[in-house]
């Protein structure tokens, strides 16, 4: 048995200055830029305890939006969505990047966001 939810909608930003990104889509929704970021490559952008997680992510491709589903067992999860039709494009460290059979790209991460216990669906394997 695990669990996942929706964790954050993440948008993707292909050069520039990622402070001047972040700047705008905070601006754009109403939010602030985190205060001390954890890692280069990302911004998050803060809200109310019930909105959902918005990051802006430095990419080497095509800008675009993609959903990361976190939980407490990625491989579970990842199992769980092939089943359902998904493909796994690649592993990387603590997290897997899939394809929906309708091209859509996704993440499966660990669970990151307050209030996960409460709020996740629970799957059985």
């Amino acid at each position: 048995m695990h669990k996942s939810r929706l964790g954050f909608l993440v948008i993707d930003c292909e050069g520039g200055d990622i402070d001047a990104h972040a700047a705008f889509w905070a601006e754009a929704l109403g939010r602030t830029v985190e205060a001390t970021p954890k890692n280069p490559r990302y911004r998050r952008l803060e809200g109310g305890k019930q909105d959902i997680g918005i990051l802006v992510q430095m990419v080497d491709h095509t800008p675009r939006v993609h959903l990361d589903i976190e939980t407490d067992d990625v491989e579970g999860e990842v199992a769980r969505l092939e089943k359902l039709g998904a493909g796994i494009v690649s592993k990387l460290d603590g997290w897997t990047v899939m394809e929906a059979a309708s091209g859509h790209r996704f993440c499966v991460v660990k669970k990151q966001l307050p209030g996960f216990d409460e709020t996740a669906a629970v799957w059985k394997d």
